[in-house]
């Protein structure tokens, strides 16, 4: 008798690239070149996201300081969810490694064939477009990560249950 969930698809976290997570968002990392000189010559500044699309329907930018516990993969991913009304951005603090599960935009994703995961260097962090289905934060290396998301009276998040589940393997 199998005892593995009859349908889990197996995907493989790809790398973490900007091309790749476009449909997604914008991957947050240092840029290539110099910058822009500031305080004096003693640092140099680089802009990143100039609209975090945060204030849609009365909201307000809310930084927030996620501690997160290292997770086990595979893992298998039988939820999703999404923030319609604004973008959430997810940074690490240190060399902290993650897998980000993702879908487009629009209807529920129904199975792992609607679903990308990418895993990111240590480095960098991602800002997830406002409407795009993701799964929770799945560290790979445990500690901290800043979170910037919209707030607002109201809490906007929509929660889905796939039909179908997803194993996610880092490679």
């Amino acid at each position: 008798m199998n005892d593995e969930s009859p349908a889990a698809t197996l995907r493989i976290a790809q790398p973490l690239t900007s091309t790749a997570f476009a449909p997604y968002g914008t991957v947050i990392e240092a840029p290539a070149g110099e910058g822009r000189p500031i305080n004096g010559g003693n640092a140099r500044r680089f802009d990143l996201l100039g609209d975090l699309q945060l204030d849609a329907d009365g909201g307000r930018p809310m930084l927030a300081l996620f501690r997160a516990q290292a997770r086990h993969f595979p893992h298998e991913v039988t939820q999703m969810e999404r923030h319609a009304l604004g973008s959430q951005a997810f940074v690490p603090l240190g060399e902290r490694r993650f897998v980000i599960v993702v879908a487009r935009a629009g209807d529920a994703p129904a199975s792992a064939d609607h679903l990308a995961a990418f895993v990111t260097d240590g480095h960098q962090g991602v800002a997830l477009a406002p409407g795009t289905w993701h799964h929770a934060l799945l560290a790979v290396d445990a500690g901290d990560f800043v979170v910037i998301e919209r707030a607002a009276g109201a809490v906007d998040c929509d929660v889905c249950e796939l039909q179908v589940a997803a194993r996610v393997a880092t490679a």
